[in-house]
């Protein structure tokens, strides 16, 4: 199981609408990684120039970019609240979600689970620095939308 804190900090109120979308992710991938035990993780909306300032501070990149995870667990340390594993959060640029749906041609819908699906996957050990690392992890991503948001 997956359990979430949704915290809307854009200055746009709409997405609220769309945190029904993320139980699904959820479920989703607990099924495709055969999860057994329950994670936690924040996903937090915001406008263009606050994820830019978290991009600068903490990545040393001085832009904005579209999604951010950080991880609360790594190889050597695990947070565990009670009988739940803290995993982290996402960070979403709201301007993004937007922008890179139309640049995609498809729905603001596919675009926001993408991003959700894309930055809890981080959060769970996926990464695509390496290519065979970008295969597994964006192989997993469509398998996780498919029935949630299709291209």
């Amino acid at each position: 199981m997956i359990n979430y804190q949704f915290i809307n900090q854009s200055s746009e109120h709409t997405w609220q609408n769309y945190r029904r979308y993320v139980q699904t992710i959820c479920m989703r991938t607990v099924e495709h990684l055969m999860l057994d035990k329950t994670y936690t993780f924040s996903i937090i909306l915001l406008d263009e120039a606050a994820i830019h300032e978290i991009n600068r501070d903490y990545r040393k990149i001085d832009r904005p970019t579209d999604v951010i995870s950080f991880a609360s667990i790594d190889e050597d340390a695990m947070i565990v609240a009670g009988d739940e594993i803290e995993l982290g959060d996402v960070f979403i640029n709201v301007h993004a979600i937007r922008s890179q749906a139309e640049d995609y041609g498809h729905s603001l819908k596919r675009e926001f689970s993408f991003l959700v699906t894309h930055g809890l996957l981080h959060l769970l050990g996926y990464d695509h620095i390496e290519k065979k690392d970008e295969d597994v992890m964006f192989k997993l991503q469509e398998e996780i939308l498919s029935e949630i948001a299709r291209r």
